[in-house]
């Protein structure tokens, strides 16, 4: 897997400047594909876009739909701190979208 961008079925990302702000149809893309089967990965990405909403990038967003496609445990492992990104994600886009992750609370 690269570390380029893996949204492939979040093509109206594709065309988007990486520095530009999420719309609001963006957004609400973004926050049904970040919807969890865990309870607690759910509090926790609600926690980050109470905590970020306003200030997404595109970039960020890009980098959010590759976490999202971890599984359930996958995801919680690396929100806990149990386990690092696996190389085929490791990326500075993606860490910082982790980091911010981690830190939100409700």
């Amino acid at each position: 897997m690269s570390t380029e961008a893996l949204f492939v079925n979040d093509d109206f990302l594709v065309d988007l400047d990486p520095q530009s702000l999420l719309g609001e149809r963006e957004l609400s893309k973004l926050r049904w594909r970040c919807r969890r089967g865990l309870l607690e990965n759910d509090l926790k990405i609600e926690a980050y876009f109470k905590r970020f909403t306003n200030g997404l990038t595109v970039k960020e967003a890009k980098a959010l739909y590759d976490l999202m496609d971890l599984s359930d445990n996958d995801l919680m492992d690396l929100l806990l701190q149990r386990n690092d990104l696996p190389p085929s994600l490791d990326s500075e886009d993606r860490r910082a979208v982790l980091a911010q992750l981690r830190m939100s609370t409700l």
